[in-house]
């Protein structure tokens, strides 16, 4: 699980991400330009590292984490923007020991998907739009899905009956 970093009175713009592993990502040059202090990204890294680590755990429930060393791991989201979780993500399962690694996203800004060629070994994002401002604006529902939401399909992926 990746959480984003916001900035001070901009949470919706990711300074970094941090994974539930300990995994970060920080984009220095965005903290530099915005002047966050060291101070703030520090409690801002510990607020969300403790968030990723209580949403992987209550996903998870009682099923241990699977293998990843030596496999083909994709990663997933619903679009990048600065992609900065995507960084994040992507450096935790590589950390893991994944043998090979494919960042996917319906969406992305396209020097965010162009930033992300030394983190992974592939990346699948078909719509790069010229002008980018927010994910959102490419859903006509964008809801976000909600834990119990993810919970239940990873409980009925486990059992083999996942339906579209």
């Amino acid at each position: 699980v990746a959480r984003k970093l916001g900035a001070p009175a901009q949470p919706e713009l990711a300074i970094g991400a941090v994974t539930a592993n300990g995994g970060r990502y920080i984009n220095e040059e965005i903290v530099r330009a915005l002047g966050v202090s060291e101070g703030y990204l520090a409690a801002e890294t510990e607020r969300k590292l403790a968030e990723a680590e209580d949403r992987e755990a209550h996903m998870r429930g009682a099923c241990a984490k699977l293998p990843i060393e030596g496999r083909t791991v994709i990663v997933v989201d619903d679009g990048l923007a600065t992609g900065a979780t995507m960084r994040a993500a992507l450096r935790s399962v590589r950390q893991a020991g994944a043998a090979r690694v494919i960042a996917a996203a319906a969406v992305g800004a396209r020097g965010s998907c162009a930033a992300l060629e030394d983190e992974a070994d592939r990346i699948v994002c078909p719509e790069q739009p010229e002008l980018f401002f927010a994910v959102g604006q490419f859903y006509e529902d964008f809801e976000p899905t909600t834990e119990d939401e993810v919970r239940d399909l990873l409980a009925e992926a486990r059992q083999g009956r996942v339906s579209a």
